[in-house]
């Protein structure tokens, strides 16, 4: 990881990285108690990871990744998609928006609240989602 990104990365920790990723990790034991819900469980912790340290990564599509189909990106993808919006994404995603408006408001937070608008989208629908390196 580039000095820059690991920098970014200490600054995103103290200005709303941590407890975001809390957030996510939350829901994603809310849901592996479910066990019904240990495909999203999977996906929030893999998120809430990304969201501990976003800068240096990215959130891709599967399918063009591997560049062929798979369940998270399909018709059954969707559907769990729209299932985690109802139950956990608005919420996170909600939270995620109202810390960027807060850092908004600086300069110095412009780049951290870009960042949690594009985990408010990555919040709305994270089945079929990979983290990448950048």
């Amino acid at each position: 990881m580039p000095p820059v990104s690991i920098l970014l990365n200490v600054l995103w920790i103290v200005f709303g990285g941590l407890y975001m990723a809390l957030g996510w990790v939350i829901a994603g034991i809310i849901m592996a108690i479910t066990i019904i819900g240990l495909p999203w469980a999977k996906a929030a912790f893999t998120i809430a990871a990304y969201t501990l340290l976003p800068f240096g990564q990215k959130a891709v599509r599967r399918d063009s990744l591997t560049g062929r189909p798979d369940i998270g990106t399909g018709p059954l993808g969707m559907i769990g998609n729209l299932i985690w919006l109802v139950l956990a994404g608005w919420w996170l995603a909600l939270a995620h928006m109202v810390t960027a408006v807060v850092l908004a408001v600086t300069i110095i937070g412009i780049p951290f609240a870009w960042a949690h608008v594009k985990l408010a989208g990555l919040a709305l629908w994270p089945i079929g989602k990979e983290i990448v390196p950048a």
